[in-house]
């Protein structure tokens, strides 16, 4: 479909909320998997083409250049492992009491049993807890921002606290703000507070690296939550399948395209995490053997800004002259720069996205977007409390699978969880699973929407 062009216009973009962890993380692919995909750091001015539109106000430094190629992308996919659904103790705790299925934050009562999903913020565990043994000690987590996806602080935080006060462990959820520098400050402090168990998202390999090895000389265990600290020393990785991710959304886009040759641009996370280079890979293993689609520019959008998305978007479309049929971004709040691109332009065609925003189950909801990844945070958050606590405990955490740190070149045991593909007629596994309420989907403008596909 080409685009029309048109003077350049703004933008208005929701940020993304993020739970206190290190810098955008990235999650290395499987070991054996190789990536070709490449960012440039140069920055470029905005290509001016005549009646094409020009990109708006150009973030300085941020800009990365021109079309990627999008290279043949070898992976091996990564072992989900399946999850053991143990059994959950109660809020009390009493020793030796366990409640069976998901676990209810809050007063717990001992012995009462829940089924199904989570009940007003209680969570489902990713993992069963660990039995046995005296916890002693406080656990620290630090979540990486508010603007590179919304989950951290609507999904993840309030989960990470409901799943600890439940096991009875005192635990402290903060938020780094997108700054390396005060990511570090926060984990200083924890351990000043006593906390023994360290769990960060880390911001960039570096800083998060440097928090660990801090942590670790003052005798404090650390965990990876949702993004691999290369070069780090934490005692495990808690996160999803991130391949797996990819693969998810390069079939979604497939889907929505359809036969017939077609050109495809690609959104991808921020260079500096290791999440978004295994989503890209995950995208290209299944994109790139489709030999109907062609990639005609692939950029990564530094700290997963949405705002420099969608400027580098406008690029793309001004390179292109419009001639883009799907696009995939690396998640909801890059796929809604993309939407926001689109609309002023009059043009809807397939976008992707991840995390199963309420913005971006609204944009699927609309047919603005084509799909999104639910990675419950339910499920994380217990894996990672479970971890956590083991931990504490003087135990290994219970592990399923590797990841290849390949800047230390050693295998961090790890916990990877299974995503779930979400298109407009499972949109409500989303509200069962508890990662948003349909009062917060079904506004006035999506109540239709939400109807037809049984969203309530």
């Amino acid at each position: 479909m080409r685009l029309k062009t048109s003077a350049a216009f703004g933008l208005v973009l929701a940020g993304t909320l993020v739970v206190a962890a290190c810098g955008g993380s990235s999650t290395p692919a499987a070991p054996g998997t190789t990536s070709s995909a490449a960012t440039s750091a140069a920055a470029v001015s905005p290509a001016k083409t005549s009646g094409a539109m020009t990109s708006g106000a150009m973030t300085s430094g941020a800009m990365t250049s021109g079309a990627m190629t999008s290279g043949a992308m070898t992976s091996g996919a990564m072992t989900s492992g399946a999850m053991t659904s143990g059994a959950m103790t109660s809020g009390a705790m009493t020793s030796g009491a366990k409640t069976s299925g998901a676990m209810t934050s809050g007063a717990m009562t001992s012995g009462a049993k829940t089924s199904g999903a989570m009940t007003s913020g209680a969570m489902t565990s990713g993992s069963a807890m660990p039995s046995g043994g005296k916890i002693s000690g406080k656990v620290g987590v630090i979540l990486p921002d508010t603007k590179s996806s919304a989950r951290w602080e609507t999904q993840d935080k309030p989960v990470l606290q409901a799943a600890f006060k439940a096991a009875g462990v005192d635990a402290i959820v903060q938020n780094a703000q997108g700054d390396a520098g005060n990511m570090s400050t926060i984990a200083d402090q924890m351990i000043t507070q006593g906390v023994k168990v360290l769990a960060i998202v880390n911001l960039d390999n570096n800083s998060g690296a440097a928090i660990e090895a801090t942590a670790k000389s003052k005798g404090v265990k650390t965990l990876d939550y949702d993004r691999l600290t290369l070069g780090g020393s934490a005692q495990a990785y808690i996160s999803y399948d991130n391949e797996k991710v990819g693969e998810l959304q390069g079939q979604g886009l497939a889907t929505c395209l359809g036969s017939g040759d077609k050109n495809i641009v690609y959104l991808n996370g921020s260079p500096d995490d290791s999440n978004a280079t295994a989503f890209a890979a995950g995208a290209h293993k299944i994109l790139d053997p489709m030999k109907n689609y062609k990639v005609v520019a692939e950029q990564a959008v530094p700290k997963w800004d949405n705002q420099v998305g969608a400027t580098l978007f406008e690029q793309m479309v001004t390179k292109t002259g419009g001639k883009i049929d799907g696009v995939l971004a690396a998640n909801d709040g890059l796929g809604n720069a993309a939407i926001s691109v689109l609309q002023k332009n009059n043009v809807k065609i397939p976008v992707t996205g991840q995390d199963a925003t309420v913005q971006g189950l609204q944009n699927v909801l609309a047919g603005d977007q084509c799909m999104t990844v639910f990675k419950s945070a339910n499920k994380e958050a217990g894996a990672l409390a479970a971890a956590a606590i083991a931990l504490l405990k003087g135990a290994k955490p219970a592990t399923t699978s590797t990841v290849k740190d390949t800047k230390a070149g050693k295998d961090v045991p790890a916990v990877l969880l299974v995503p779930e593909a979400i298109t407009k007629t499972n949109v409500k596994d989303v509200v069962t699973g508890g990662a948003a309420t349909a009062a917060a989907i079904c506004t006035a403008k999506y109540a239709d929407a939400c109807k037809a596909n049984g969203v309530s």
